[in-house]
């Protein structure tokens, strides 16, 4: 699954630790999101989507695979 995360993070001009923070999870996880690492959870996707202003799918891109 891609995602938007790096972009939207820096478009608000918030470093991984920041996020990390408000999501209250660790750095690392923010850079494995970022990298394609890591999927979230439905939960956190939805921390996520809500620190924004946006939605979970304007955020998170599912490709199906062929």
């Amino acid at each position: 699954m891609k995602n938007r995360l790096e972009e939207l993070r820096k478009q608000r001009g918030v470093t991984q630790e920041e996020l990390a923070e408000r999501l209250e999870v660790s750095r690392q996880t923010i850079g494995s999101l970022e990298n394609g690492r890591y999927n979230p959870s439905i939960i956190l996707a939805i921390k996520i989507a809500r620190f924004f202003g946006m939605s979970v799918e304007e955020i998170f891109i599912y490709e199906e695979e062929k």
